[in-house]
């Protein structure tokens, strides 16, 4: 036997973790037309019919034979040209059954034919076949593993050597997106796609991308398989085990349908459990004996909140001990009950109803005075009563659940307080709007989602949904590739201001405004006036502007996609938006179908003349967030003040420009914007104009520890990350001189280029590492190709020790005319003066050459390891500084 591993081995592997399942394997040479246990006809068959036939007259002993022939045609007929519309009609037959109607001597019986058993798997023939061949249009392709549940080819896994350093999974991808253009026959029926190396492992749908191919990291809910630990065996164990496998199928895949786009959506791994551990506790909540608290699911942002409260929603209406609930999804903003509502939209088959939104408080009361069913929205300030007045109650019943969205905010407070009239004629004791909800449906039971988690503060929020059911922190997203990091940085600094121009938060202050009723926010209108007048001054919104349209272009060189700008008022959403234009004139169209820069916010003709052309009404706003979410759209920056800022899914967008008061959920909330996954796209980037770090890093202290090394990362560290995948590719071209590149004549810089491919190429493997190399470079170029990196890192004192080989990072002396010769080297102890008004040292750990902006020309930039953090720290400070900013430094020092 050879020492060396293939993918025959993987597969033979996968085939013997399926024999575990219980599931039948065979190679498909055995099956194949013409042998003599044919299932067969000829290649281009790709149902096994037989088995088909056999199962549907299993599971269905009460239809004729004749009808079940109906069914089977229905089933394997294409109705359009279009695969994924047929797949989707497909998983409707699979799910709901095959109507079908046959006669008898009474009468004609309309009937459903069943084509999977779904409570009792062992009704159904389970096989997993290896090698299966199929030809189509004359072109032949052999999918490595094909799972069949009767008969019908529901999961194709494809497999490459992880031996072989050439072959990966993305290879695997690529080889499914092969196979669906040349045997499209095989994939009406598709449910699940998996490729592995034997290593790693991703599964997706037919129309997913390959950012959306993601692990399955646990077999049974409970315990997390590390990374890169025989991903392929947790996968198979903890997706196809037979009752898992049905209750995906059945419970979790929804298509959602925009015009002629259809995009087919499954549940990974943290929903599908975090679904059905709540969907245990709402059965116990609701019973005779419960306590109406069903728990809270915190499921970081970008992580598929929205969908998790869809799949929650369809699972519990079908579950027969909750007697066809009423649900009732709870938002208090418009925006995000519009947002919420449109997911659940998408999923009324999953549903098997289509939700309701309420208008008006009339409405909702008798949306909810119902005997039973319903998924109604609504916002928790519908539930407000009259001054002085008792909610009355809409229904006694105990099967009402309420969904309540991001379960930390306005809606879930129970206490008592005494409230003023504005003319301070009289008072009264008013209610949060909890007390309301509860009068209204005394025995309902809560249930909270949310992507921010529960502060430790907050007593309200257990004491109303209870405990956690499931947490899938940020850690376990970026672990997951379900989000991207996020990367900080501060530019308050570049706004030349003096002391009196700069405004200062106030802490407290968001704080308070998140109190349930409208007379405490009018009390605080005049501390947000006094903070808006200095933000949104004349003089710093053209600072801002000019700063912002600089760094954005900067950007956009090096990786293209969109951004968001957050102000404090529309005032100054207004303002800034003029700014920017005065600047870049060809970015402004009036037209909504064009230009490149637009402000959405709310408002009526009441407001002033200069805010008419950015107001727009529900329809027009949509337009707009079609166009920005779609990457080759010109629109390019949004301005916003409220909108958008929560339950807004756009990947394309990479960053956001901070210059509005934020703290604790609604920050995060914010900056999550850009965590999504997106083709190349290596971080998300936060630029703040109005000091937010402290609150950022109090944000962060909510979430996990480990998730705090994965938010809001400094600046400063992309660098070094950008200054180690630099250091990869000098390394490869360590030897040889490409100066001519620089330097030479048109015809040496071409003939360069031919010798730098020799040279790569005689290395071992050197074009697959020069390639990865140069990749990881762009991507790490891409997090920090915009800062200043005068202004960065001061501050920023957070960062993990730099691990950098000596001596030093050094370009090449001849990479450009300009460049001169390093003043200082590798672990040379330098003074930097005027850090932060008074002198400060370090040693120099590494340094690059790079264009300073404030100086017009390019200088030596140096990374320096500060002395004020001892070197048994858990972090080490380090810091960016200009070649004329240091000195050296003569005295003895140690660290």
């Amino acid at each position: 036997m050879s020492g060396k591993l293939t993918e025959g081995d993987v597969e033979a592997a996968t085939l013997e973790w399926f024999e575990e399942l219980n599931y039948t394997t065979l190679n498909a040479s055995e099956i194949a037309p013409d042998e003599p246990n044919a299932e067969r006809q000829d290649y281009a068959d790709v149902v096994l019919i037989n088995r088909l036939r056999s199962a549907l007259e299993r599971i269905n002993p009460q239809i004729p034979a004749e009808a079940i022939e109906e069914a089977i045609r229905k089933l394997t007929r294409s109705e359009t040209p279009n695969l994924f519309e047929n797949n989707r009609r497909f998983h409707k037959l699979l799910t709901d059954g095959v109507n079908v109607e046959y006669q008898t001597p009474e009468r004609i019986v309309y009937d459903q034919v069943k084509i999977i058993d779904f409570t009792n798997p062992d009704n159904n023939d389970w096989l997993v076949v290896n090698q299966f061949t199929v030809i189509e249009n004359k072109k032949e392709r052999r999918p490595d593993v094909v799972v069949f549940i009767n008969g019908l080819p529901l999961a194709v896994i494809e497999l490459k050597n992880p031996a072989t350093e050439n072959a990966t999974i993305k290879g695997a991808f690529n080889q499914l997106q092969t196979y669906k253009q040349d045997i499209p026959s095989l994939f009406p029926y598709n449910e699940i796609l998996v490729v592995s190396d034997g290593t790693e492992a991703r599964v997706g749908t037919l129309t997913a991308d390959w950012e959306r191919f993601m692990p399955w990291r646990t077999i049974d809910g409970e315990e997390i398989a590390p990374k890169k630990t025989a991903e392929l065996e947790v996968l198979i164990k903890g997706i196809f085990e037979k009752h898992r496998f049905l209750d995906l199928l059945k419970h979790f895949i929804v298509f959602e349908v925009d015009g002629s786009d259809i995009t087919k959506k499954m549940a990974v791994y943290h929903q599908f459990h975090a679904v059905n551990k709540a969907i245990e506790n709402t059965v116990i909540a609701t019973s005779p004996v419960g306590d109406k608290r069903v728990g809270v699911v915190w499921h970081t942002q970008g992580s598929g909140k929205s969908l998790t409260m869809a799949f929650y929603a369809g699972k519990i209406i079908q579950n027969p001990e909750m007697a066809n609930p009423t649900l009732v999804i709870l938002t208090d903003r418009n925006n995000l009950d519009d947002q919420l509502f449109n997911t659940f939209a998408y999923c009324s088959d999953l549903l098997r109803q289509n939700p309701v939104q309420a208008q008006d408080r009339e409405h909702l009361t008798e949306l909810l005075q119902v005997s039973s069913g319903g998924v109604v929205f609504t916002t928790i300030q519908k539930f407000a009563p009259e001054p002085r007045q008792q909610y009355p109650e809409l229904s006694p019943r105990r099967n009402i659940v309420v969904i309540a969205d991001e379960a930390h905010r306005s809606q879930y407070g129970l206490e008592a307080r005494v409230v003023t009239t504005q003319d301070e004629s009289n008072t009264y004791i008013a209610y949060g709007f909890a007390k309301h909800l509860r009068d209204a449906l005394p025995n309902a039971s809560f249930i909270g989602f949310t992507g921010t988690p529960i502060e430790s503060t907050d007593i309200n929020t257990p004491a109303i949904f209870g405990e956690y059911i499931d947490i899938y922190d940020i850690q376990r997203a970026v672990e997951d590739e379900a989000t991207v990091r996020i990367y900080y940085e501060g530019r308050m600094a570049r706004l030349e201001l003096s002391e009196s121009e700069r405004p200062h938060i106030d802490p407290e202050f968001e704080e308070v405004t998140e109190g349930e009723e409208q007379s405490t926010r009018e009390q605080l209108k005049t501390k947000w006036a006094k903070l808006a007048a200095l933000v949104g001054a004349e003089k710093r919104i053209a600072l801002v502007a000019k700063d912002i349209v600089e760094h954005f272009e900067r950007r956009q060189e090096i990786i293209d996609g969109k951004a968001m700008i957050v102000c404090m008022s529309r005032q100054i959403c207004v303002d800034l938006y003029d700014a920017i234009i005065k600047i870049r004139p060809d970015w402004h169209d009036l037209d909504d179908d064009k230009g490149n820069l637009k402000v959405v916010m709310t408002g009526s003709a009441a407001d002033p003349l200069e805010f008419q052309p950015h107001i727009r009404n529900k329809s027009r706003r949509k337009a707009l967030a079609k166009r920005f979410k779609n990457e080759h759209d010109p629109m390019k920056l949004v301005i916003v003040r409220d909108m958008w800022l929560t339950g807004f899914d756009a990947p394309c967008l990479h960053s956001i420009y901070i210059d509005k008061p934020m703290r604790g959920h609604g920050l995060m909330q914010a900056i999550a914007r850009v965590n999504r996954v997106f083709k190349d796209k290596p971080g998300g980037l936060v630029v703040d104009y109005l000091g937010i770090a402290d609150q950022l890093r109090a944000a962060l202290r909510d979430y996990t520890a480990d998730s705090q090394g994965q938010t809001g990362i400094p600046q400063a560290q992309a660098i070094a990350l950008m200054l180690a995948k630099y250091e990869n590719v000098i390394a490869l071209v360590d030897g040889f001189d490409y100066s001519l590149f620089f330097t030479g004549t048109a015809s040496q810089r071409v003939s360069i280029i031919t010798a730098a491919m020799d040279h790569i190429l005689a290395l071992e493997d050197g074009q697959q590492q020069f390639i990865q190399a140069v990749n990881e470079l762009a991507k790490a170029f891409a997090l920090c190709s915009s800062s200043d990196l005068d202004a960065m890192g001061k501050g920023n004192r957070d960062i993990p020790p730099v691990k950098l080989r000596p001596p030093s990072i050094d370009l090449p002396a001849n990479f450009l005319d300009s460049a001169k010769t390093p003043r200082f080297l590798y672990g040379d102890k330098v003074r930097w003066l005027n850090y932060e008004s008074e002198p400060d040292w370090g040693i120099v750990i590494g340094r690059f050459y790079s264009f300073a902006p404030h100086l017009c020309h390019w200088t030596w930039c140096y990374l320096i390891w500060l002395s004020k953090h001892s070197p048994s720290a858990a972090s080490i400070s380090a810091d960016i500084a200009w070649e004329q900013d240091l000195e050296p430094l003569s005295e003895e020092v140690h660290l």
